[in-house]
């Protein structure tokens, strides 16, 4: 995805917000591909749910009858990581009013960047963003924005980083949070440290990113299938969990 996909991505994600108000359903998003919506929910679905190459995405569509090169694949992965992320936002459900607030290192092209994350007392994501830099600016935009969308919680749990602390007691003065509610806590912060592991697992495999930006794309997808596969598993669901299932049910038909 070039910078003008990444423009599409930011317009996608606008407009689903205003559909969302108005209760309107969105765009196609496979309209003018090469390959079927199917092929490509499987092929995107499955290197966003397990530690597989681009190359491994591609020998098992071989086997199933469909030849396709690796940087399609790349592609399709660049692409459709912002647009699903779009679409979980717009299904999520409630949530617990106990929040978990870190950040977890990723490498990008030799450079450390931050993916900040937030998920509730049940383990559930709230919501998630890359970062270049762990500074107040990011973490008062994160927090911003997680506030905004989701309202004020009984409980935040944040570690004690000092930028964190400055963001959270700025956003306190905006009267986005009371201040009874923010809670510094190793102990209970052990939930969200646990649930940085998926991230970190999937990476073994593959490739280091090249980009911030190809790295945020890809992060999206991976992000939104663990945040599926925990909701289904909390709701003991009794046909198990399938990532090419949750994609499909998520695109607008």
């Amino acid at each position: 995805m070039n910078g003008s996909g990444a423009k599409f991505a930011w317009q996608l994600h606008s407009s689903i917000l205003s559909d969302k108000k108005r209760g309107i359903v969105c765009m196609n998003y496979f309209k003018g591909r090469h390959f079927q919506q199917d092929i490509i929910i499987v092929a995107v679905g499955y290197y966003f749910r397990f530690s597989l190459s681009y190359r491994d995405i591609v020998e098992l569509l071989r086997d199933r009858g469909v030849s396709v090169h690796h940087t399609t694949v790349m592609c399709w992965v660049h692409h459709y990581g912002p647009i699903f992320k779009a679409l979980w936002r717009q299904h999520q459900t409630s949530h617990t009013k106990s929040w978990r607030i870190d950040e977890t290192y990723i490498n990008v092209k030799g450079h450390w960047t931050y993916l900040y994350r937030a998920i509730d007392s049940n383990g559930l994501t709230l919501d998630f963003e890359l970062r270049k830099h762990r500074d107040y600016a990011a973490a008062y935009h994160f927090l911003k924005r997680l506030l905004t969308t989701n309202g004020r919680p009984d409980r935040l749990v944040t570690d004690q980083y000092r930028a964190t602390l400055k963001a959270v007691k700025h956003l306190m003065k905006q009267d986005y949070l009371s201040k009874s509610a923010h809670q510094c806590s190793k102990y209970r912060n052990n939930l969200i440290e646990q649930d940085h592991r998926f991230i970190k697992r999937h990476r073994v495999r593959s490739a280091s990113f090249q980009s911030i930006r190809t790295a945020s794309a890809t992060l999206s997808g991976i992000e939104v299938i663990h945040a599926l596969r925990k909701k289904t598993r909390r709701e003991l669901s009794l046909i198990g969990f399938s990532a090419v299932d949750e994609l499909k049910a998520m695109v607008p038909a």
